[in-house]
């Protein structure tokens, strides 16, 4: 009898366990997620990536670069390390003790498999299942560290071969799922194909279907930005697709020259920030010939900076610059160089000579290259008005992709933007201003615009 009982009771605690794990969220509410297209941490906060890549694989011993890499104003580090496939394993001790300098430091972790580079080309490539028997041996030094680091499965983790590529989408859904099957709850971050630089568009097309693959929906996108980079036509679009389908993008690496290529680094950089997409460039230092004009240091020493460590930590829409830090360690809201100028103070115009009529609106060509364009309006109200509209007609040839701070349409040439509410309400004299990304087919005009109010 009671045997009888205790089964009857093991029974109904079973059934009990079972509608609770059916009717709880797969998801930890802890750590990063990815909300619309966007990273943000526990809190609902967003995080920008802006770090660069450490090759702590091969040095392990150069810990001291995760500080050096916080001192210039970075916000997050990429870190390789080895599932012992190709180089010397990372054991569970590393990974901790690697987990432990990017808390230190007030770093958040990308911490990557590097063995998988190349898979299908380079000769002991590992595979991405693979990668993940990696991050099982190694999981105890993870677990637990949702808000502090992203796993990034796999660097790179197939080469050019169209016949190998094909099983990107397959291979990637099916080592997210062994992951959360295995109690992952991480910000998981997967690599294009074509050693990362996607340019037979494999992740683009499958990106999705890879995203709802997800049961955590918590699965960021990486791009490696390099020779197939060297037009900014190139980088927008490509950015833009993932934004325009609310997909997470994340540019994982990039440089300021390859042997494949000139990349674009001013393009990545400047359109990453306008869209408000992470990056990270590659590398720290220690590269190898032939490309040793990818260190950002010169022997791991953060006082003697190359001109690409200039560049990418100092220069326009750099790290120091654009970098905020993640609220988990008490950062967010700005970046490590604030502007000077309060965004609520009225505008410099003087309010009693407004222009005349309602409102009037300036056309500025910011940039330009081949096959697009980037332009900016300013509209400036002529007396106080409450939204606005502006109109143009473009040349033949010439269209608007992707637009910010205004809702914009166009019927053949003829172009219309309005005001987006918080930015329609404008005083006699007071300025407010809109960009967008454009094509052209070979010229850019600057158009006569008409503004109503």
């Amino acid at each position: 009898m009671v045997k009888r009982l205790l089964i009857a009771l093991g029974s109904v605690l079973a059934l009990v366990v079972s509608l609770f794990a059916y009717t709880l969220p797969a998801q930890a509410d802890t750590g990063f997620q990815v909300s619309d297209g966007r990273l943000v941490d526990a809190a609902g906060n967003d995080f920008v990536i802006r770090g660069v890549s450490h090759p702590h694989a091969w040095y392990t011993q150069e810990t001291q670069s995760f500080a050096d890499i916080k001192s210039l104003g970075a916000n997050a580090v990429r870190v390789v390390l080895s599932s012992g496939d190709r180089w010397t394993e990372n054991g569970v001790d590393d990974v901790a003790n690697v987990v432990d300098e990017c808390k230190a430091n007030k770093l958040i972790c990308l911490l990557e498999v590097h063995d998988t580079t190349g898979y299908g080309e380079q000769e002991g490539a590992a595979t991405l299942d693979q990668a993940v028997d990696y991050w099982l041996r190694v999981q105890d030094a993870v677990e637990g560290e949702e808000d502090h680091i992203l796993v990034n499965i796999g660097n790179e983790p197939y080469g050019n071969d169209s016949a190998t590529n094909q099983n990107w989408a397959g291979d990637t859904s099916a080592a997210i799922d062994r992951l959360r099957d295995a109690g992952f709850d991480h910000t998981l971050v997967v690599d294009a194909p074509n050693w990362g630089q996607d340019w037979q568009g494999t992740m683009r097309d499958n990106a999705q279907s890879v995203f709802d693959s997800d049961p955590h929906a918590n699965t960021m996108f990486s791009v490696h930005m390099y020779g197939v980079y060297e037009q900014e036509s190139t980088i927008v679009s490509y950015m833009e697709h993932f934004a325009d389908a609310g997909l997470p993008l994340l540019v994982g690496e990039f440089g300021h020259d390859h042997s494949d290529g000139n990349p674009d680094e001013d393009a990545i950089m400047a359109h990453a920030e306008r869209l408000g997409l992470g990056y990270i460039g590659w590398s720290w230092s220690g590269n190898g010939s032939p490309v040793e004009y990818l260190d950002m240091v010169e022997g791991f020493d953060a006082d003697r900076l190359t001109p690409w460590g200039e560049r990418i930590f100092n220069g326009p829409d750099g790290i120091a610059s654009t970098a905020v830090e993640a609220p988990v360690y008490g950062g967010g809201g700005e970046p490590t160089d604030p502007p000077t100028e309060d965004p609520t103070d009225p505008p410099t115009e003087d309010p009693t000579d407004p222009p005349s009529g309602d409102c009037e609106a300036d056309y500025t060509v910011t940039n330009e290259w081949g096959g697009g364009f980037q332009a900016e309006v300013t509209v400036t109200a002529g007396a106080d008005v409450t939204g606005w509209t502006v109109t143009w007609s473009f040349d033949s040839g010439e269209s608007v992709s992707h637009a910010w701070n205004a809702s914009v349409s166009s019927s053949g040439a003829d172009v219309t933007a309005t005001d987006v509410g918080y930015n329609g309400t404008l005083s006699a004299g007071q300025s407010t201003s809109f960009g967008f990304v454009g094509t052209h087919g070979g010229s850019v005009s600057t158009p006569e615009l008409s503004c109503a109010a």
